[in-house]
């Protein structure tokens, strides 16, 4: 077997594209402790680590650490005298896999690699651009109701199943408006925070549910209430998680414009 041949082998099996009989004759060598098959495979692993540290991203783990078994398993030993290997029955393949050819494969798959978590990275960039646009537009509609004039700041204040809980709200009848409460209890499971508008002797209108954190601090963006052109107090109650139509549990919190 030649070295052509052998490094043919090489590139093959380190990719693993060699059948049954080939993978066979190319391990018979690496057990025996040739030194052109155990040359060939180191370069060829060689080349791989070259083209990754050329790369932004390394290949995954298991391309090298697969490679570096293989070699590890060819332990160098005393090559028995007058020993060969029989001619390959046939051709090792219908096209013969060269060492270039070999790296240029491994080259491709490596930069797939790169380009996919590129691309990856571009669309967390993207969802970060969108969040921030969208944080751009709440900032600026905040600013826009707190410039108007008809913008009503209403405090309420903790009730008796909160009496150290406040909260504010910051409320525009066409814009809608903010909502920030702290020193609210942690909702018990399957509960939540409803707000209420109240506007004169109507029934109490859902302004959304919301929930707080472990320092008891929450918040709610209110869109505009329709059919509500003034709204007389705000009230938060504890209802049962995604809200009511109208109120039922525990007043935490009661604040009049």
């Amino acid at each position: 077997m030649n070295r052509d041949e052998i490094g043919e082998l090489a590139a093959a099996y380190a990719l693993g594209g060699l059948d049954a009989e080939d993978r066979g004759r190319f391990e018979t060598l690496l057990r025996a402790g040739d030194p052109e098959a155990v040359a060939a495979l180191r370069e060829f692993e060689g080349t791989l680590a070259d083209l990754a540290a050329a790369a932004p991203e390394p290949p995954p783990p298991a391309v090298k650490a697969t490679l570096m078994e293989r070699i590890a398993a060819a332990e160098p030993a005393a090559r028995p005298p007058g020993r060969s290997l029989p001619r390959p029955r046939r051709a090792i393949w219908p096209v013969v896999l060269s060492g270039a050819m070999a790296a240029g494969i491994a080259a491709i798959a490596v930069g797939w690699a790169v380009s996919s978590s590129y691309e990856k990275r571009l669309d967390a960039l993207a969802r970060d651009a969108d969040q921030l646009k969208a944080d751009l537009r709440s900032q600026q509609t905040v600013i826009a109701i707190l410039r108007d004039p008809a913008t009503q700041i209403v405090a309420l204040a903790g009730q008796g199943a909160a009496p150290t809980a406040r909260a504010r709200m910051v409320w525009h009848a066409k814009a809608g408006g903010i909502f920030v409460a702290a020193g609210l209890p942690a909702a018990p499971e399957g509960k939540a925070y409803q707000l209420w508008a109240i506007a004169g002797t109507n029934a109490p209108v859902s302004a959304g549910v919301f929930n707080v954190d472990a320092s008891g601090t929450g918040s709610l963006s209110v869109q505009p209430l329709p059919g509500v052109a003034t709204v007389n107090a705000f009230a938060v109650t504890l209802e049962p998680a995604g809200g009511l139509p109208a109120p039922s549990g525990a007043m935490y919190l009661l604040g009049k414009s």
